[in-house]
């Protein structure tokens, strides 16, 4: 198999696997129903078009730049009976930039490759406001989807490199293989976007860590008092 790799990275990003009331939240890296999303826009394809080939690609995600979640409200008015409906709240994550790594036939990955640089519809991260920004195609590797995540360079920002220690932990969610015991069930495959009977299935996915060295790090800060092993106040 091969593996395409997507560098996901703007201001703000939303990836949300769940709608608890008037509360919209986002996890911390994107889902696989977010991604899938758009490479079909990027391919074409309207709503009610299919995307089994799409969703039954393997998935995996490598967090290059942890965002910052932020939250904001959104008020509405009934025009009917100009009464204020209840506040909406949305999460969204600011200055993240993520590895998204997708697992399938060569073809069909130079193909998607290919819609991602020239789209038929417009790309977002999550939600139409939040555009990405930069070069979102990193390539196509000849490894398996787990090393593929380990093994691309790392993408994150000089300034945010700068404010991390000299050595960086990276977070890695990716599908379970056959074998493994799953840490989490997200309900973030797709089975349909059409609005009227959209659904998603859970997807098992195995948590994990790659140790990175980061050179322009800082050195960890450590105090010199003597006289605190005298003891006393």
């Amino acid at each position: 198999m091969s593996v395409l790799l997507l560098r996901l990275a703007g201001p703000m990003q939303a990836w949300g696997d769940s709608s608890r009331f008037n509360h919209r939240g986002t996890r911390r890296e994107p889902t696989k129903s977010g991604v899938v999303g758009l490479l079909a826009a990027a391919s074409g394809r309207r709503r009610t078009d299919a995307i089994e080939d799409l969703a039954s690609l393997g998935f995996g995600v490598r967090t290059d730049q942890i965002g910052k979640v932020e939250r904001d409200f959104q008020t509405e008015i009934d025009w009917r009976n100009n009464k204020s409906k209840p506040l909406t709240y949305r999460d969204y994550l600011t200055d993240a930039i993520f590895i998204v790594a997708i697992e399938g036939p060569r073809s069909v990955l130079e193909g998607l490759a290919d819609a991602v640089q020239r789209p038929a519809f417009p790309l977002y991260l999550g939600r139409r406001a939040f555009q990405p920004t930069g070069r979102m195609v990193l390539g196509i590797e000849e490894k398996t989807l787990e090393d593929a995540l380990r093994k691309a360079p790392w993408q994150a920002s000089t300034w945010y490199r700068k404010r991390q220690p000299e050595v960086v932990s990276l977070p890695i969610v990716r599908d379970m293989r056959d074998g493994e015991t799953y840490d989490e069930l997200i309900p973030d495959t797709p089975v349909s976007f059409d609005p009227r009977e959209r659904k998603h299935e859970m997807r098992p996915v195995v948590h994990g860590w790659l140790e990175i060295e980061n050179k322009e790090g800082k050195r960890p800060v450590f105090s010199h008092d003597p006289m605190s092993l005298l003891g006393g106040d």
